[in-house]
């Protein structure tokens, strides 16, 4: 049982310091164009990762890799859903953080990256 509480610890501590990356990847005038392009969403990514490993503790880390790809892509091609009601969620900054505002197809592809880093982060720690 320890084990698995010292386990949701560290994934908490990479969920919080993702988020802070990320939020701070959209506001450092300074990064690089690309970085300032792609990171926010390959963090959102990793982010979600250490979430699923957080839930998840003692599943395999293949279940939380297929469980980041169907969730962050799911949220990405619900992105091609514009109705009134969404889009005034996706309106908030809580809202668009986590449903974004559109659909784009070089999104799945920094999901892809962010989930790979995160489970390749995941494998280095044991």
């Amino acid at each position: 049982m320890k084990v698995h509480i010292n386990s949701r610890m560290v994934y908490l501590i990479a969920i919080i310091i993702t988020i802070v990356l990320g939020l701070a990847s959209r506001k450092l005038p300074f990064l690089p164009l690309f970085v300032e392009q792609h990171a926010g969403d390959v963090l959102w990514a990793m982010m979600v990762y250490f979430g699923f490993r957080f839930l998840f503790v003692r599943k395999s880390m293949l279940t939380a890799v297929l469980f980041s790809f169907l969730f962050s892509f799911s949220i990405e091609i619900s992105q091609l859903y514009q109705e009134d009601w969404i889009n005034q969620i996706r309106g908030t900054l809580l809202g668009s953080l986590i449903l974004g505002k559109g659909f784009l197809p070089i999104d799945l592809v920094r999901y892809s990256v962010g989930i790979m880093i995160g489970a390749a982060l995941d494998k280095w720690r044991d």
